[in-house]
């Protein structure tokens, strides 16, 4: 659809400008964000989940204090647990960090390379690409009738043909209604969808 293909194309463009890799966390809501995109170093990911330093990132507790774009070097919050040094071991030694969006659903991002400090007009390049990214993920304020029956229903548990049986209707049109649910929560899942659903309080 054609959210999806002009999201990738934006996570293109910010991997173009992230040498050592990005995170996007967008529309961060109840703690969680409804969609996360990825690319630094596997191990750093790996290192950092393992540490659970989400809650602890001094880069994530900028991200939800303030609006805006800064160079990590720039951010003067404490880190006791040491986590930017540690990154830096891991190849991202220079950074910008992104925040967009009201506190009830923010979008921070932050994205890093090993060679130099980024200059002004990459840090404005990827805080746009950032806003367009915000925009285009921003979650739906509501679902058909139809739509939340039909993911209701699959979430409990049911199979297409039993769903479709309480439903009244064939299964092929449960089929279309979790579809249209998909492609408006921009799910490629089912179970994505019913998630995001939940987590945007829909369900």
């Amino acid at each position: 659809m054609l959210e999806r293909a002009t999201i990738d194309r934006e996570l293109k463009a910010l991997q173009a400008l992230s040498p050592a890799g990005y995170f996007v966390g967008l529309h961060i809501r109840f703690t969680a964000p409804l969609l996360t995109y990825q690319t630094y170093n596997a191990a750093w990911i790996e290192h950092y989940t393992a540490n659970a330093y989400a809650m602890r990132d001094p880069m994530t507790a900028w991200g939800f204090s303030t609006e805006g774009a800064a160079r990590w070097s720039e951010i003067q919050i404490p880190d006791p647990f040491g986590i930017m040094g540690e990154a830096a071991d891991f190849g991202l030694k220079y950074g910008v960090q992104i925040a967009v969006g009201p506190i009830s659903s923010r979008t921070i991002a932050g994205s890093a390379r090993a060679d130099r400090e980024f200059e002004d007009e990459e840090i404005s390049a990827i805080a746009d690409i950032v806003r367009r990214l915000h925009a285009l993920a921003e979650p739906p304020e509501k679902l058909t009738t139809a739509q939340v029956e039909a993911l209701r229903l699959i979430g409990a548990g049911d199979r297409h043909a039993a769903a479709a049986a309480k439903l009244g209707i064939s299964e092929s049109a449960l089929k279309a209604r979790l579809t249209s649910a998909r492609q408006r929560l921009m799910a490629r899942t089912t179970a994505e969808a019913i998630q995001r659903a939940k987590d945007a309080r829909l369900l």
